[in-house]
């Protein structure tokens, strides 16, 4: 027997997976989760058994429903449904994948379109941070075709415009968590920073790399996996955040000086794997890390001396453009950011419903 459950399968911008309403699944979170495992086909290192896609960043799920706020136009839960085994994370935020949320919305009449654009006030109940959306709907209708290009996505699209507001200390209540800017695990210096989401930053050099390596190139060197996943633990601990070795939080990433003229070279780990291409949250953090002197990031960055709020980053894939808009109460020595933003693209896969096994969604736990 077979629970038949409505969903949209999106991309949002270098990520895909199954957009749902709130109603449309359980209430009970055990459930929830049972329900989006099942759903995706997980357990099980291709997903053979349902929509997956048999990859970190194509086994994603998100979760919409109505605010009862009035400063708030909708909210959504974003899941990492892991591959290979039973469990569902709900601690991150997946940045690329809300690039769907307010399309989604408006398509299924949880927001009214207005013209040109509409704007939606976004609470993500993740991280309890709000993110305006600026989604193309000329004439009242989503639009996804445009000429916006990014990076580890084919073709172009109609750009949707991603404002993350005062998005510092989402998981942890700071902005550096570990309290300082600077911490030492085995003789490495990394910084810790929580930025829309936690992320721990070690220069490539300290680890014997030069920034610039392949995703297949970083996957392979098991070593090099081993001690940032090291690193990752450590950090986490004195960043209050408990024993991670079951949690993707904080993710890690590597960093370098830029060679193709942007502001920074990174390589970002999701986190036992690289990803292809950068995540939005981790960028959002890079970003804010290079702003800020006295970071790993900040000694390698190349800010332009005419544009300085606006940074670069170099990935595998190509490049991402995150604009950081520093709070006018900001100080060199406590620095706020009011917003960050960035500019995304998605589109709809499919729409329909997905057949979810019963005897799944009910197994003891």
């Amino acid at each position: 027997m077979f629970k038949n459950i409505p969903c949209t399968l999106m991309r949002g911008g270098t990520s895909k997976g199954p957009y749902f309403q709130a109603c449309d699944l359980p209430s009970d979170p055990v459930e929830r989760d049972r329900t989006l495992l099942a759903a995706m086909g997980s357990p099980h290192i291709r997903q053979v058994d349902g929509i997956g896609g048999g990859d970190t960043l194509t086994s994603k799920a998100v979760v919409v429903s109505p605010s009862s706020r009035e400063d708030i136009d909708i909210e959504y839960l974003f899941a990492q449904v892991s591959v290979d085994q039973s469990t569902v994370d709900t601690m991150p935020n997946c940045g690329n994948m809300l690039a769907g949320v307010g399309p989604f919305a408006i398509e299924n009449g949880l927001v009214a379109a207005q013209d040109p654009v509409t704007r939606l006030r976004i609470l993500n109940r993740n991280t309890g941070k709000i993110v305006e959306a600026v989604v193309q709907t000329p004439g009242g209708v989503v639009t996804y075709e445009g000429d916006t290009r990014i990076d580890g996505v084919p073709g172009t699209g109609a750009p949707i415009v991603l404002n993350f507001l005062d998005a510092a200390g989402a998981k942890t209540g700071q902005l550096f968590p570990t309290g300082q800017r600077i911490d030492r695990v085995d003789g490495i210096e990394v910084t810790c920073i929580d930025f829309a989401s936690p992320l721990v930053f070690v220069a490539a050099e300290a680890l014997g790399k030069t920034g610039y390596e392949t995703k297949q190139e970083l996957d392979a060197d098991t070593a090099l996996k081993a001690r940032l996943e090291a690193i990752r633990i450590e950090i986490a601990l004195r960043a209050g955040l408990g024993d991670v070795r079951q949690s993707v939080l904080p993710k890690i990433a590597l960093v370098a000086a830029p060679g193709r003229g942007g502001t920074i070279a990174s390589r970002y780990f999701t986190p036992w794997s690289c990803h292809s291409a950068f995540a939005v949250t981790g960028a959002l953090c890079l970003a804010a890390a290079a702003s800020i002197a006295g970071t790993v990031p900040a000694r390698y960055a190349r800010r332009s001396a005419d544009d300085p709020d606006l940074i670069g980053i170099e990935h595998p894939a190509g490049g991402l453009d995150i604009r950081m808009g520093e709070a006018p109460d900001s100080t060199p020595e406590a620095p706020r950011f009011a917003v960050a933003g960035l500019v995304r693209t998605a589109r709809p896969l499919f729409v329909g419903v997905v057949h979810v096994p019963v005897g799944q969604i009910h197994q003891a736990a």
